[in-house]
């Protein structure tokens, strides 16, 4: 993306927390590519490939909570993209607790099944248990989450990581080794 394209989603981005509604629709076909991108990566790694909650319907899903947020502080596209991975985690963490709540019944009668009949949904569990060790490590130290969220959910380098957290190089990187082995250990 170049500098004059970043320089207007950061400027409407700025206009929209200053009470202009349409800034946020204006700078949606700047920002739809890069979305559809960290859709498409949170759906792989959610193991969603071919379900009913595809890459568009990610997008759009996350684009409906975000273009009425009030007083969000938008500082600049980095943040952004951050904030739209961290709605992206949250849809597809709230998909997961609905499949596992219709796959234990959903409020239905219990019924006893063979063992063989049963499938566990993984992909469900995993995504829950992902969110559950970040919220963790959100309480443990809150910046830390801040670079999962950017590096691994919006799939931010670290430099734009660094831009978007408003911190140095070494840090991100410094944090970024921190958080993966305190999200590895909470995942063994």
């Amino acid at each position: 993306m170049d500098s004059d394209a970043a320089n207007d989603i950061t400027r409407l981005l700025q206009r929209h927390h200053e009470g202009d509604r349409d800034a946020f629709d204006r700078m949606v076909p700047l920002v739809y590519q890069r979305l559809r991108v960290i859709a498409r990566g949170q759906l792989a790694r959610a193991g969603r490939r071919g379900q009913t909650l595809d890459t568009t319907a990610l997008v759009q899903e996350a684009y409906l909570q975000l273009v009425d947020a009030e007083g969000v502080d938008w500082q600049d596209r980095g943040h952004f993209f951050a904030i739209c991975a961290r709605a992206m985690r949250r849809i597809l963490v709230d998909y997961a607790r609905r499949r596992q709540a219709a796959k234990r019944g959903g409020g239905a009668v219990a019924v006893t099944l063979e063992a063989d009949m049963v499938a566990a949904d993984s992909q469900s569990e995993q995504v829950l248990a992902i969110d559950e060790a970040l919220n963790g490590l959100d309480a443990f130290n809150p910046r830390l989450a801040r670079v999962v969220e950017c590096r691994y959910f919006a799939g931010m380098t670290e430099e734009e990581t660094a831009r978007a957290l408003d911190t140095s190089l070494r840090t991100v990187q410094r944090d970024w080794m921190r958080a993966r082995a305190w999200l590895l250990k909470a995942l063994a």
